[in-house]
């Protein structure tokens, strides 16, 4: 949705950070997968092989330049993250982390959740919507 307003560096880096959220909890879902797949194609972008252990957190955040990117971000991971309706602890602690690093304070950390917790909804619905034979 507003992922290509990203600059080309960003959306890699984006990229790399939802499957770094995705996998945080240990649990890489289907929900999550086809996420990462519509974001992918939203930024016209190929999907990269992800590797966690190669992964480089502080790095990856580092190429998130400028605050619209960084608000941009942060609400696109809240959808990732709440498509299973669960918000795992460890995908608490990893979006407080992000949001620290780019001085995003909590209340509008809180209103982005809710945002996503919506609009995942609204994502998840458009899904079955499309799978019905009408």
């Amino acid at each position: 949705m507003l992922l290509m307003e990203l600059k080309n560096e960003e959306k890699f880096a984006f990229l790399g950070l939802a499957y770094y959220v995705a996998n945080i909890d240990g649990e890489f879902e289907k929900q999550e997968k086809d996420i990462i797949e519509d974001y992918c194609t939203e930024m016209g972008i190929d999907n990269i092989e992800y590797n966690m252990n190669d992964f480089n957190f502080e790095e990856t955040l580092s190429k998130i330049k400028t605050p619209k990117s960084q608000k941009i971000v942060i609400l696109e991971l809240m959808i990732l993250i709440h498509c299973d309706d669960k918000f795992h602890r460890f995908e608490q602690n990893v979006i407080d982390k992000i949001a620290n690093y780019y001085e995003i304070p909590q209340n509008k950390l809180n209103i982005y959740s809710q945002w996503g917790k919506m609009t995942s909804a609204l994502y998840l619905q458009g899904k079955m919507f499309l799978e019905e034979e009408i």
